[in-house]
């Protein structure tokens, strides 16, 4: 047996936040080296963080970069760890590991395969490095070995995938194994999106049996640079045996998870499968480092310790959101949110999303770490309760004109008391009606619902606007749009009304499911945290927009389509790229109690509304990953906001809704 201590740290950075980022992994270092930790792998650009964007262009953040690298490497007195950042070389970015040992800059592994779709634009700033080729570069006066490249200290080879390099098909590891490598290292910038982490645990066990390796995957924390949520999770595996998992979604600045490997067992199984493998020379790749790594006087025991782990999606979503909710709250210095709460699905959601944000926050963190994350907030230090915090974070206003009614409102005066938001009502119809009366002055005649339904609906949306951006830019609170992903598909939101808002939660979840989750949160609740019995009054409800004179029973299916057939168009359409022909075909298949000519009449609705209303999506408030099916053009999605509105393939869908159907021939 070679016993050896191997950890990961995730870390909550901030993109450019160089001393806060600095402290968050100074402070895993430190813990690292108090828990006898010998290798220590941090995430990927942890220094600069990753989401720096065109900023990666700018000379004056390499230089503080290198500088933060040096300031750091002192540090690492004792303990070998890899940090990452970006490295500027012959007029080319590249996105690199670098291996510390024993406070000394050993070399740069450098990225081999950038993530270049949907949320990720790698290619913009980094360059790919090719396999199989290494280099040097001057910094400081000092030379330093850059490439494709491991490492080895005193006896022990450690190797490299970042991120990407471990999803492709041709992942690093096989050539790192070929080599005979006994540690790889995984840091790792990894957008959360629901069910991804188990492909984790699957790449992280399944690269540590095909390669013959202990491996170490880590990955970033919490909401780093606005849109994207990372997961903080941490995976230990060996020889095909999962040692370690961390915990996911924490809110604290960094979480360590380590295990104790055997070198010798994972060499072993190296050498049975040598003779299948070709023999490669590895003079060229290996760096050799003047440090012995000391063995670990700590026994191994399999498996060590598995957090335990979220299993559905309702505590995915609850756990990924509270903390994107929260880290954007106290990374923008704002006071607490405003929500606009009509009493309906989407705005009680938002809600409650912030009300479970303080729950999470305060059981992880307790009132003195919560205090120290909030020092900014205005008076802070009188807050000494978690129902006066809830009061003092979330103020919900429900704003009613004469087409609202005593439902809604009595829904939103229930949730907000049950929330312990402090909740104002308020009455807006005055002001809309000063509004018909100027524009009716101007035209020469009276507004009607009969001409004018689309412009009185949106009037009403608009004049709830003013009020609470006023109560929120009192508060220096941040005002959240409500509108969910299946509004944004075909645009049935206002512009400057219910889309107002410097965030958009929910933008990336469709409205079924945002509707089965609150049936769950009133009924079931996640972990350690009450259900929400007040939720039945809006439960109990069919979507409406509340905009026409209330005879007219409006609801938002009746205005659009039913929500199960809207979301089936969606994925069909957007998702997979399929024509309206397919998308109907599909929905006669999966809906059989609806008519065709209904479904035709949806299809063609759904096709016309999302061509026309990219507009809308390009101005909507920055909204959150949270799977690969995201709307969001400026992250995953991107549509022309001009475009021929599907004009030649609705009327294929057309012309084969009235092709006359053959009869089968009588036998």
């Amino acid at each position: 047996m070679r016993p050896l201590k191997i950890g990961a740290a995730v870390l909550n950075q901030t993109p450019m936040a160089w001393d806060r980022n600095r402290k968050n992994i100074l402070k895993a270092i430190k813990q690292a080296k108090k828990e006898k930790i010998s290798i220590l792998c941090l995430p990927e650009l942890c220094i600069t963080g990753y989401g720096c964007e065109d900023m990666f262009h700018s000379r004056g953040l390499h230089e503080r970069a290198i500088s933060e690298l040096f300031e750091l490497a002192a540090q690492c007195t004792g303990i070998v760890v890899a940090v990452g950042l970006p490295i500027s070389l012959h007029n080319g970015i590249y996105n690199t590991a670098c291996l510390i040992a024993d406070g000394k800059i050993v070399g740069f592994a450098a990225k081999q395969f950038l993530a270049g779709d949907g949320i990720h634009y790698e290619n913009r700033w980094f360059k790919a490095w090719p396999a199989g080729i290494n280099t040097t570069v001057q910094i400081n006066d000092q030379t330093f070995p850059i490439g494709d490249i491991f490492f080895d200290c005193g006896g022990i080879k450690i190797g490299f995938e970042i991120c990407e390099d471990a999803w492709v098909g041709n992942r690093s590891g096989g050539r790192l194994a070929q080599f005979g490598v006994d540690v790889i290292l995984n840091p790792s910038a990894s957008h959360f999106a629901f069910g991804k982490h188990e492909i984790r645990q699957r790449y992280a066990l399944e690269g540590s049996r095909a390669f013959n390796t202990s491996y170490v995957y880590c990955n970033l924390l919490g909401n780093e640079s606005g849109r994207t949520i990372y997961d903080g999770g941490c995976l230990i595996a060996s020889a095909g045996k999962m040692l370690a998992a961390g915990p996911l979604f924490s809110f604290h600045d960094f979480k360590l998870t380590s295990a104790v490997i055997d070198i010798e067992l994972t060499r072993l199984n190296q050498v049975r499968i040598s003779s299948f493998q070709p023999k490669l020379t590895d003079v060229a790749n290996r760096i050799s480092v003047d440090y012995k790594i000391q063995v670990s006087k700590e026994a191994i025991s399999l498996p060590l310790k598995i957090e335990s782990q979220i299993n559905s999606k309702e505590e995915e979503f609850t756990s990924s959101v509270t903390l994107g909710l929260f880290d954007y709250m106290r990374k923008s210095h704002a006071n607490g949110f405003v929500v606009s709460l009509s009493g309906g699905a989407d705005s009680s959601a938002v809600a409650c999303l912030i009300h479970l944000m303080i729950e999470r926050a305060t059981q992880e963190l307790g009132f003195s770490g919560l205090s120290e994350k909030l020092a900014y907030l205005q008076n802070s230090r009188q807050i000494n309760s978690i129902k006066e915090l809830k009061n003092n974070l979330l103020l919900c206003v429900y704003q009613a004109t004469r087409n609202s009614s005593s439902i809604t409102k009595n829904a939103a005066k229930k949730l907000a008391e049950a929330l312990d938001a402090t909740f104002y009502a308020i009455e807006i119809d005055g002001l809309v009606e000063s509004y018909k009366e100027i524009i009716a002055t101007s035209i020469g005649r009276e507004l009607s619902w009969e001409k004018d339904d689309i412009a009185l609906q949106n009037i009403q949306a608009r004049v709830r606007a003013p009020g609470v951006w006023l109560l929120a830019n009192i508060r220096g609170a941040l005002l959240l749009s409500t509108s969910n992903r299946s509004e944004a598909a075909v645009g049935y939101a206002t512009m400057d009304g219910d889309t107002s808002g410097g965030l958009s939660p929910i933008a990336g979840i469709d409205k079924n499911y945002l509707r089965e989750w609150l049936v769950w949160l009133e009924k079931t609740g996640p972990k350690n945290s009450a259900p929400i019995p007040a939720l039945r009054f809006v439960n109990e409800q069919q979507p409406t927009a509340e905009l026409r004179p209330l005879g007219n029973k409006q609801t938002d299916e009746s205005d659009l389509m039913p929500y199960e057939i809207l979301d089936t168009i969606e994925r069909s359409a957007i998702r997979d790229k399929q024509t309206p022909l397919e998308a109907y075909q599909i929905l006669r298949q999966r809906f059989t109690a609806y008519t065709d000519i209904n479904l035709l009449l949806w299809t063609e609705r759904f096709f016309k509304l999302w061509a026309r209303n990219q507009w809308k999506r390009e101005r909507y408030a920055p909204s959150f990953h949270l799977d690969d099916e995201n709307l969001d053009p400026k992250t995953w999605c991107r549509f022309p906001i001009l475009s021929g509105g599907f004009e030649k393939e609705l009327q294929e869908l057309a012309d084969f809704a009235v092709k006359p159907t053959k009869k089968k021939p009588e036998k």
